[in-house]
């Protein structure tokens, strides 16, 4: 099959250059207007009590959250001052009143909350016309320039939902665009000092360049079906372009020794198609796989990953499987053109450091392993005490304009701290005074450890929405206690309860991921294991691969802790610790990381199997192995680093947390873990490393992956991981 496919594009190179510039122009000119097409939020999980409590409120009674704030402050005077007064109402004013739906004041209600602590501030609140959350953003871009423009005298400042997500989405094109300034330059040098010359390094540029804009033609298709989040293009840029450099890496090194050995281009393409090309495609339906357990999850957020992750991975394998051979075979020798450094000659295998390297740990396997894997779980004790929780304002940056708003209620404005949680009472729709009959209930409600106030928030349509405001904020820990408090108390006589709110939707966000979890965790582990025995026809290495990526997956969730949850580098890092962790992040590190971890296996074990179906001794096989794989995967693995920790610089704490967790994740399993703990276990395991049941056995050799390129033979010189045959 790959060899086919190598010989068809080299002879129709430039049919699918064509092709493939076709795609390029329509990702140009289309697919980079997937920004304006994707959507907000998605990190609560849908049809849970919270999600329905709101849905009823809002269908009958009205909105529950504020779509903006504007923040006043006057520099001298007080909210008392009739010119302050005048200068707040005419900024309102001059509002459009198809956009701006309802303003509340001071002014209008007369309700203390609405005045700071020393009486210069205060704030209103405005509701924006629009039945969806994107509705209501596109009415808030129409408005924006006239609700910042400061009112007359006064200090003016924009927050709340809408304007949380309009910062959030212009936060995430700014990072993008800086991850990329920064990780581009640094990524070319590196592929100039592997390659040694510009031709060569450049064609990995190229493979990542179309998987971003192949996936975000993907994304934008997929968008007009489904709701996909602003944030799969964090995962499509991060994933999808160092994967991409990855596979065009192994891709392009195969070639060029191809042609090395006097090859002409075209069996050079075959060959390298037959091998690498194998390999790219096995590890792009691994990494894939991990990735797509996301849509296990009723999450729109984790949703978007999948399809965000899968598409970049998919576009990332197919572009290094079609364009890629299609330039190479038109560049032929000329991929070694303009070099800037001489071509090093390659260490004999077994006098390699690879090859030292791996005899010296496997003298003293016992050794590594027993001090290798405590230590391994010793990093991560951390995440034993992982607190997990939402997203909110302290997920931007702190000189973000609407998180300042928000803290400035909390900090000054006394009645404006605390959280309100949302109940949704269905009483009989022939009441039209719920109060008699909500009075017990709300007695109750009262009676509630830490609830303040307990209010009628409005009533219609047979809907009450009972308001029952406590003194923490919504995604502190104790007002979990109070949410479960409020769901303890029993529905009043024939009425149908249902309490939601920002605590609320949290408490079910993490109700629905441990549902989800161990599903979405047996499906990695299944289809790994039997991807594993298909590509190298044991029982023994799938399983030891399992354990090995647990390993350096609880190394990095305890440094994720340890890092954000409690705060150690938040000045290095540039971010404000909530005290736990975005639920979502553990879930969505595991998937990419599974799969990730799987790629490297694949490159290093493909060659180790190899030298023992070829020389029968294990020990041998693992050093070889390692030295013809080791250079590569630590040249793969730190082209990748360098991309995904451009976005540690993210100004997103959730983002900035997923680019160090992978950063962590990938230095360890390519160094800690394929370095050292593959060859110490491979060599404590001996001949076992290749046991499977007879059946499973015979039907490996006669449908595994053992095939070999036609005319091509087993050379010592070989440097570059190739899967193993079919």
């Amino acid at each position: 099959m790959f060899e086919t496919l190598g010989r068809f594009t080299y002879r129709r190179r430039r049919l699918v250059l064509a092709l493939t510039g076709v795609f390029a122009v329509l990702g140009l000119v289309w697919g980079t207007g997937v920004f304006g097409s994707l959507a907000n939020g998605g990190f609560d999980a849908p049809d849970t009590e919270a999600a329905n409590a709101v849905k009823t409120i809002e269908q009958n009674v009205g909105r529950t959250g504020t779509d903006v704030v504007v923040l006043y402050r006057s520099p001298s005077g007080t909210v008392a001052d009739p010119a302050f007064r005048q200068s707040v109402e005419q900024h309102l004013a001059a509002l459009p009143s198809a956009d701006v739906t309802g303003t509340t004041t001071y002014w209008s209600s007369r309700s203390p909350v609405f005045v700071s602590k020393d009486q210069r501030s205060t704030y209103a609140v405005l509701t924006l016309a629009g039945a969806t959350q994107e509705e209501r953003l596109d009415t808030f871009h129409r408005i924006a320039d006239q609700v910042r423009a400061p009112a007359a005298g006064l200090d003016t400042k924009v927050g709340g939902e809408v304007a949380v997500f309009d910062e959030v989405n212009t936060q995430t094109e700014h990072d993008i665009v800086r991850a990329e300034s920064i990780s581009m330059p640094v990524v070319l040098v590196l592929l100039v000092v592997v390659f040694g010359g510009l031709v060569a390094a450049s064609l990995p540029l190229f493979v990542g360049g179309l998987a971003i804009l192949g996936a975000f033609v993907l994304l934008r298709g997929l968008s007009a079906v489904t709701d996909v989040s602003i944030f799969s293009i964090n995962i499509v840029t991060m994933i999808g372009f160092g994967l991409a450099i990855d596979y065009a890496l192994f891709i392009v090194t195969r070639f060029r020794e191809e042609l090395a050995r006097g090859n002409d281009v075209e069996t050079a393409l075959t060959t390298t198609m037959a091998t690498a090309g194998r390999t790219v495609a096995f590890s792009g339906v691994t990494v894939g796989v991990a990735i797509s357990s996301l849509v296990l999850f009723p999450v729109m957020f984790l949703k978007s990953m999948a399809y965000g992750g899968v598409a970049a991975v998919a576009i990332a394998m197919v572009a290094a499987l079609t364009a890629l051979p299609a330039l190479l075979a038109v560049l032929g020798p000329r991929v070694n053109n303009l070099r800037i450094f001489k071509a090093r000659k390659a260490a004999e295998d077994h006098h390699g450091a690879w090859y030292r390297l791996a005899h010296s740990v496997m003298r003293r396997p016992v050794r590594y392993v027993l001090v290798l894997v405590p230590v391994l779980l010793v990093l991560g004790i951390p995440f034993l005490s992982a607190q997990l929780g939402g997203v909110d304002h302290r997920s931007l940056p702190s000189g973000a304009t609407s998180r300042t708003v928000t803290e400035t209620l909390q900090r000054d404005f006394p009645g404006a701290g605390g959280s309100d949680i949302y109940v949704a009472v269905r009483l009989d729709a022939a009441l039209s005074d719920p109060a008699p009959a909500l009075a017990p209930y709300i007695a109750q409600l009262r009676q509630v450890r830490d609830v303040e106030n307990v209010r009628i928030g409005g009533y219609a349509n047979g809907v009450a929405s009972v308001v029952v405001h406590t003194k923490y904020t919504g995604q502190e820990l104790p007002a979990r206690d109070v949410v479960r408090g409020v769901r303890a108390v029993p529905a009043p006589p024939g009425a149908d309860v249902q309490v939601g709110g920002e605590t609320g939707a949290v408490i079910d966000l993490l109700d629905a991921l441990k549902q989800r979890a161990p599903y979405m965790a047996g499906f990695i582990v299944v289809v790994t294991f039997v991807l594993l025995f298909v590509a190298f026809g044991s029982f023994v290495l799938p399983a030891k691969a399992l354990l090995m990526n647990v390993l350096s997956l609880s190394a990095a969730f305890g440094a994720m802790v340890w890092i954000f949850q409690d705060g150690h580098l938040s000045g290095l890092l540039d971010f404000t610790p909530a005290g736990f962790l975005d639920a979502t992040n553990p879930v969505l590190l595991f998937a990419v990381l599974f799969g990730l971890s799987m790629d490297y296996e694949v490159f290093l074990l493909s060659r180790i199997r190899e030298e023992y179906d070829r020389t029968g001794d294990n020990t041998q096989a693992v050093a070889l192995g390692l030295q013809r794989t080791g250079g590569i995967i630590t040249s793969a693995a730190l082209l990748l680093i360098i991309v995904v920790a451009a976005f540690s610089t993210s100004g997103i704490v959730f983002v900035k947390m997923i680019g160090v967790g992978l950063v962590i994740a990938i230095a360890l399993d390519a160094t800690v873990v394929r370095a050292l703990l593959v060859p110490a276990t491979m060599r404590l395991l001996g001949r076992a490393n290749w046991w499977a049941p007879r059946r499973l056995a015979r039907w490996w050799k006669s449908h595994g992956f053992r095939e070999e390129p036609q005319g091509w033979s087993r050379d010592s010189s070989q440097s570059e991981p190739e899967l193993a045959r079919r």
